[in-house]
């Protein structure tokens, strides 16, 4: 079973997909990101592209992940807080700390794709903050 059948398929999707774009405007750090985008289209496309990552139908048609960030200089650090305010936001939904948990093990792997600019205070991507934390 997919991780997208495991977590209640499209309608958690969607849920969810609302909750974690309330939390992304209202951040003060990842907010920075989307200034003039259109957020209902980011809203369909965010969908249609976690409901591909975690083993839905395939309906995406965004660009890829590298062309799509490229030009935001994204931080591990930025990226790590994207995954926590989705758990956050999964949590609230209901979903249990293993769905949770799967979900984000899911999107992990576009820290690669995403991920365009060092840290603040490292010159690596992908190191350790000062808490020991990746960063």
């Amino acid at each position: 079973m997919s991780v997208y059948e495991t977590i209640g398929g499209e309608n958690t999707v969607s849920e969810a997909v609302e909750g974690f774009y309330a939390k992304l405007e209202s951040d003060p750090v990842l907010s920075e990101f989307f200034t003039g985008a259109d957020w209902a289209q980011l809203r369909t496309r965010q969908r249609m592209f976690l409901t591909a990552v975690l083993g839905g139908p395939d309906a995406y048609e965004g660009r890829d992940m590298r062309a799509a960030h490229a030009h935001l200089a994204i931080t591990d650090t930025d990226f790590d807080l994207f995954l926590d305010h989705l758990a956050e936001t999964l949590t609230e939904g209901g979903a249990t700390q293993e769905r949770v948990a799967a979900v984000c093990e899911a999107l992990d792997p576009l820290r690669r794709e995403i991920v365009s600019a060092a840290s603040e205070g490292t010159d690596e991507w992908g190191s350790q903050d000062s808490s020991g934390g990746s960063g």
